[in-house]
């Protein structure tokens, strides 16, 4: 047999094998074993050494058309192989789209989140600014422009963190009260302003204290307001948060920076005043502080204290959640368990 039928052989036995190949591996390995130095046809035509000088130009031109026709059917094969796998992998991931979907689970709000802009809301209603400021405070912001000098034996009300001699973490949002007091102009209206954020004091954490949560702290400062303007608005702050039934008291207490000084008792919203394990059986639970601005916070602001007066107020956005929901530890805000947070969905 001459070499090119020897040729023609080769063509026809590995052109049926490489269609019959099902796999991309053995086309590889085909190609190298066919087509490589050490391969079939180059063995061939090692036998050309042995041809006339006129016949090896046909011979070696037939040799190359062999092997480009080989070549040529090697990548037609693999084409063939590799549109295969793309489609296998189409079938396999072929999406449904009349299957149900999965669900997906919504976020909300953190509930003191939404106690909070629930409050703000309330107090927007009713003509008041929302005014935030910082919490790394000046002790002179935070003490001495609120009736709480140096020394003074209120500051051991409060276990404060300090920076540094005059600088500290605020323990109260009074101290944005106290700045926007300084700078408001009178001659264009009243104050009339809430400020809610974190606040920062040396308490150990335990079922109901923290060493932060939130305050929200109001002001009202104009002429001829009164404790009725007071009453009146803290009545309807909790009968919008606990309840249109609930009714308040005020009893007398002392704060530093309001003179007369109270504290506001709810009647409880769960046994409705019959006396329950959650108001300890008194009909009343204690929600707030809050009382008439002292003259000396006045006076300090650059307030004349003989003609304008007000009242302010302080309340725990925690307590109040705690209290409207019936948590009995405050961490349990603050630990991040979806578990707990997801129960308190926001309407609406």
């Amino acid at each position: 047999m001459d070499l090119k039928s020897k040729l023609e052989e080769l063509f026809e036995q590995n052109q049926a094998k490489i269609k019959g190949l099902k796999d991309l591996d053995q086309l590889n390995q085909t190609r190298v074993e066919l087509l490589g130095k050490k391969g079939p046809i180059t063995e061939v035509l090692r036998g050309m050494k042995d041809l006339d000088a006129s016949e090896r130009p046909k011979v070696g031109a037939f040799a190359n058309k062999i092997k480009d026709d080989l070549q040529g059917a090697i990548q037609e094969r693999k084409h063939t192989l590799e549109q295969a796998v793309i489609n296998q992998k189409l079938a396999e991931e072929t999406i449904d789209v009349t299957l149900p979907g999965d669900a997906v689970v919504s976020g909300t709000p953190h509930i003191l989140a939404q106690i909070m802009d629930d409050i703000e809301e309330f107090f927007i209603g009713q003509g008041y600014q929302v005014i935030d400021g910082p919490e790394v405070e000046e002790d002179h912001y935070n003490f001495e422009m609120l009736n709480i000098p140096k020394n003074h034996p209120a500051r051991d009300m409060q276990d404060t963190f300090y920076i540094d001699d005059q600088l500290l973490m605020r323990s109260q949002t009074s101290p944005v009260q106290a700045r926007t007091l300084e700078v408001h102009d009178f001659s264009k209206g009243p104050l009339k302003m809430i400020s809610p954020g974190r606040v920062y004091r040396r308490d150990t954490d335990d079922a109901t204290h923290s060493h932060q949560f939130h305050q929200v702290e109001g002001l009202v400062i104009d002429r001829h307001i009164t404790m009725a303007d007071l009453k009146g608005t803290l009545l309807a702050l909790a009968q919008h948060v606990f309840g249109a039934d609930r009714k308040i008291r005020l009893r007398p207490s002392f704060f530093p920076f309001t003179e007369p000084s109270v504290e506001v008792d709810v009647s409880c919203f769960r046994c409705n005043g019959a006396g329950c394990a959650i108001c300890k059986y008194s009909g009343w639970i204690e929600v707030l502080g809050a009382g008439m601005v002292h003259p000396n916070v006045l006076n300090a602001a650059g307030v004349d204290a003989t003609v304008y007066g007000g009242f302010a107020f302080g309340l725990g956005p925690d307590r109040f959640a705690m209290l409207k929901y019936g948590i009995d530890d405050i961490r349990s805000f603050y630990q991040g368990d979806q578990r707990f947070l997801s129960q308190f969905q926001q309407e609406g």
